[in-house]
């Protein structure tokens, strides 16, 4: 009976984070990263510098340089604000946890309004596969806070705007297919 409880608890728990994804960073195309807008709204009022930007928290699981080259098209920026079609991704020295998007609107300050749409667009960068290989090993989810480009910005009146999420590296997937298939062989057997 505990189980079932705490297994109910864990169910509504995950509601209430999916809710509040804003962000998917998809990894399916060998070394490119695309980051798309959700629908989902902002949690929190903010407002900061666009040069700033917003951090996806405790993304890497690996140290690494970060650099990118932009795709034409990028139009990921926050809700309230237009897109230049450059926004740029950064990691602060080799070790900092978190993934950092700046530079990404005509506007000098961003913001972002509790109750509306967080995000709008999306970018895709290509990346070295070293580069590639720290996306492969990131979290699969965590939050995003604004405005802060390394972890030591995070600080109590740091906005948490949302969540994020990572779809797989197709190597990820395929081995999830795999693993699927090995399950219904050992079913029917």
């Amino acid at each position: 009976m505990k189980n079932i409880v705490m297994l109910a608890a864990l169910a509504g728990t995950s509601s209430v984070a999916m809710a509040n994804h804003v962000l998917t960073v998809d990894l399916s195309v060998l070394n490119q990263v695309t980051i798309t807008a959700t629908t989902n709204l902002s949690a929190a009022t903010a407002s900061g510098s666009t040069g700033t930007g917003f951090y996806l928290a405790n993304f890497f699981n690996t140290n690494g340089s970060l650099s990118s080259t932009g795709v034409a098209g990028n139009s990921l920026t926050t809700f309230n604000n237009p897109s230049d079609g450059t926004p740029l991704l950064f990691r602060g020295g080799t070790s900092d946890p978190g993934l950092n998007v700046w530079s990404y609107s005509t506007a000098g300050t961003s913001t972002f309004t509790a109750g509306t749409q967080a995000f709008a667009g999306s970018g895709t960068w290509n990346v070295s596969a070293a580069v590639y290989a720290l996306f492969a090993n990131a979290n699969t989810s965590g939050n995003i806070f604004f405005p802060a480009d390394t972890a030591d910005d995070i600080t109590p009146s740091t906005a948490l705007i949302g969540t994020y999420s990572v779809v797989p590296t197709p190597g990820a997937a395929a081995m999830l297919g795999l693993g699927g298939l090995a399950a219904l062989r050992r079913r029917r057997a």
